[in-house]
C-alpha cells in the first residue's frame, strides 16, 4: 500500500465518522458508558488494594522482655532479632517510652485508667517492636523469635504479640479482595468488549448497500476494510479520552471532598499516581475494540 492511499483511507475514516452522524454517537456513547464502568470498577480495585497494602504494612511484632532482662542481654537479643532475613528494622521501646505511648493512645481517659502508674511505678516491660519485609511472613518470624529463649538461659523473652488469629484473617481477607477484583475487571472488560462491539456492528449493518456497492464495482477487501478500520479506532478513541475526563473530573472532585472532611480516616490515591495506567489501558482498550468491532463486522459483508 502506498502513503498516498494511507492517506486517503485516513482521510476516509475520520470523514465516515462526522457523516453518520448520530450511529457515530450511538457507537462512542456505548464505549464511554462501558468504559466508565470498567473504569470505576478499575479505580476501586485499586484504592482497595492499596488500603489492604497499608493494612498490611502496619501489621508488628512486639516482644516484651522479662524485668530481669539486663542491657548487655537486651542488646544481644536486638542484635539477633535484626539478623533474621525476614526482617526489616527492630525499634527498642523503653518501659517509659511504652508508657508514654500508651498515656497518647487512651487520650482523655489516660489520667483516670493509668492513675497512680508513673516512671518509679511502670508495670509495663522493655520491648522491641519488629517490622518485617514480608507481611505475610509475620507469624514465622514471631516462633522464630519466641525460640530464642531457647537459646538463652535467662529466657530473656516475656512475650510476643503480633496479633494472632486477626492477623491470618486480615491477610486471608486482603487476598480475596485482589483476587475477586481481578475476576470483576477481566469481566467488565470482556463484557465490554461485546457490548460496544455489538453497537459498531450495527452501525456497519446499516452501510451494507454502500459495502456491496464497492465490491461490486470492484474494490479490493483490503480498499474497503481501511477505513473501516480507521473509522473503528477513531471512534474507539473519543470514546476512551471521554471516560478519562469523566473519570478525572469525578475522582478529583470525591477525593478533594473526602479530604476535607475530618470524619474519613484514609483518602483516595492520588490521580497523578494511577491516571497514566488507567489512560493507556482505556484509551488502547477502546481503540482495540473499536478496531476489532469494525474488521470483524465488516467480514461478512465482503463476501459479495
Amino acid at each position: 500500500m502506498s502513503f498516498k492511499t494511507f492517506l486517503r483511507h485516513v482521510r476516509e475514516g475520520f470523514k465516515n465518522v462526522f457523516r453518520n452522524g448520530w450511529m457515530s454517537v450511538a457507537s462512542i456513547t456505548s464505549i464511554v458508558v462501558s468504559l466508565l464502568v470498567l473504569g470505576v470498577f478499575i479505580l476501586l480495585v485499586l484504592n482497595v488494594n492499596s488500603l489492604a497494602d497499608k493494612a498490611d504494612s502496619q501489621v508488628q511484632i512486639n516482644v516484651h522482655l522479662t524485668l530481669e532482662t539486663q542491657k548487655a542481654l537486651r542488646d544481644t537479643i536486638q542484635n539477633e532479632i535484626a539478623g533474621m532475613p525476614e526482617v526489616s528494622k527492630v525499634e527498642f521501646i523503653s518501659k517509659e517510652q511504652g508508657l508514654a505511648e500508651l498515656r497518647k493512645d487512651l487520650g482523655p481517659d489516660a489520667d483516670s485508667i493509668l492513675e497512680g502508674f508513673d516512671k518509679d511505678n511502670n508495670p509495663l516491660n522493655d520491648a522491641f517492636r519488629v517490622e518485617v519485609v514480608e507481611p505475610t511472613t509475620v507469624p514465622f518470624v514471631a516462633k522464630k523469635i519466641e525460640a530464642l529463649n531457647d537459646t538463652h538461659p535467662e529466657k530473656p523473652i516475656y512475650k510476643v504479640k503480633y496479633g494472632q488469629g486477626a492477623i491470618e484473617t486480615l491477610f486471608k481477607i486482603t487476598r480475596t479482595v485482589r483476587n475477586i477484583g481481578f475476576v470483576f475487571v477481566a469481566g467488565l472488560g470482556l463484557v465490554s468488549m461485546f457490548l460496544i462491539s455489538n453497537t459498531i456492528r450495527v452501525t456497519i449493518l446499516a452501510r451494507r448497500k454502500e459495502i456491496g456497492i464497492m465490491k461490486l464495482v470492484g474494490a479490493t477487501n483490503a480498499f474497503i476494510r481501511w477505513p473501516f478500520f480507521v473509522e473503528g479506532a477513531l471512534i474507539g478513541l473519543l470514546g476512551s479520552l471521554v471516560t478519562v475526563g469523566v473519570l478525572y473530573a469525578g475522582y478529583t472532585g470525591l477525593n478533594s471532598s473526602m479530604k476535607g472532611d475530618p470524619l474519613m480516616g484514609w483518602s483516595l490515591l492520588p490521580f497523578n499516581d494511577i491516571w497514566m495506567q488507567l489512560c493507556g489501558l482505556l484509551v488502547g482498550l477502546g481503540m482495540l475494540i473499536g478496531i476489532w468491532g469494525s474488521t470483524v463486522s465488516i467480514r461478512k459483508f465482503l463476501k459479495v
